[in-house]
């Protein structure tokens, strides 16, 4: 069942119900598009249901109907849970940007 829609206290916009181009697996679970790359290879490029990673503050887990976000990500281990197990990918200094169900890893930034 989708939210309401309802204004966004800091940015003014409306929000709520679907977000993005919501994909759904089989059992009805959201999933969202990830994709890892550098600027000469794609690491990952799937729909998902998490991606964890590590930035300044902290480790932290991205959801599908996340809310807008950038962030710079330490080294770590990214670890993407899909529908058919969990990826892990060793990544160094990084970008993450997170936008209406796309999650976009930029490596090497």
């Amino acid at each position: 069942m989708a939210d309401a829609p309802h204004t966004d206290a800091s940015t003014g916009q409306t929000t709520g119900g679907p977000v993005g181009n919501q994909t759904k697996d089989e059992h009805g679970k959201p999933l969202m598009q990830v994709r890892v790359y550098s600027p000469f290879k794609i690491f990952f490029d799937e729909p998902a249901y998490s991606i964890s990673a590590e930035n300044r503050t902290g480790p932290f887990d991205i959801l599908p109907r996340h809310h807008h976000f950038i962030t710079m990500i330490n080294p770590c281990v990214l670890q993407i849970v899909t529908q058919t197990g969990t990826s892990k990918i060793k990544i160094g200094s990084s970008m993450m940007h997170v936008k209406a169900d796309q999650v976009t890893v930029f490596l090497d930034v």
